[in-house]
């Protein structure tokens, strides 16, 4: 030591350097990947903040398709897990068809109106929570998962652990309903919104968010899930009580054994 300063072990600090940029593991992979683009919550936190937004989805509606599946007894058991929930209104609904709901997204704002929709509707119970889903780690005890509008927001490589945490989340024979852009609805790029994921690391964009073809969903979801149901989404009249538009599909998967 040299009078009060302390000496610099530089042998660590160049093992820090070294390590910092180093991809040891897949999850380094992942990381180096996503820091090439935007982070989501810098999107999703402006986008929330003014609730008076013509947004079709803040209306407190839940999607038609989600409808049809609980009043068709598409889905069974009591116990739901919702990824990217907004401003909760497909967990709202599930509470109310007697779910116990767990519901995440990324964005605090978005969490703090679900939250007050749920206060404001009968005392409905539901666990909103601010996280992201690669943050969670549930292990076979969900009876639904749901997905609206999740995965077309996620970079291609970010699908891997999406998909393996949502089979892992799931019981046996549990069920998976998703849904997402298809194509030509209308974003960034218009009907050429669909990119083969390596433009989206050539360009650093989504456009707004991947739009997918049934061939290509059926491709990345096939090995862990067998298809129930497939359609677009039916567009549904401003004064509906039912969330509905067109440039969506919808789909369910009932989880397969690996």
């Amino acid at each position: 030591m040299i009078g009060n300063v302390e000496p610099i072990d530089i042998f660590n600090l160049r093992g820090a350097m070294v390590m910092e940029k180093t991809i040891k593991s897949v999850q380094d992979v992942f990381e180096m990947l996503d820091a090439e683009f935007r982070s989501p919550e810098q999107f999703w936190e402006p986008f929330y903040a003014d609730r008076s937004r013509p947004i079709p989805f803040f209306s407190n509606k839940p999607d038609e398709n989600l409808v049809e599946y609980v009043t068709s007894n598409l889905l069974s058991g009591d116990k739901a897990l919702e990824l990217g929930c907004g401003p909760g209104r497909n967990a709202l609904y599930l509470a109310k068809q007697g779910y116990r709901v767990d519901a995440y997204d990324l964005s605090e704002t978005a969490i703090a109106w679900a939250k007050e929709r749920a206060a404001a509707e009968a005392q409905l119970e539901v666990h909103f929570e601010c996280k992201s889903a690669f943050e969670l780690n549930p292990a076979a005890q969900y009876n639904v998962v749901y997905d609206s509008g999740c995965l077309h927001h996620l970079l291609p490589h970010q699908r891997i652990p999406y998909i393996d945490m949502i089979h892992r989340a799931l019981v046996p024979e549990g069920m998976f309903a998703m849904t997402c852009f298809a194509p030509g609805y209308g974003g960034q790029g218009g009907p050429e919104s669909v990119m083969n994921d390596w433009q989206v690391y050539e360009e650093k964009s989504m456009r707004g968010g991947l739009a997918y073809t049934e061939e290509k969903l059926r491709y990345i979801l096939g090995d862990r899930f067998e298809c129930v149901r497939f359609r677009a989404m039916q567009a549904m009249e401003p004064d509906d009580w039912r969330f509905g538009v067109p440039f969506l599909w919808t789909t369910l998967w009932k989880k397969r054994e690996m």
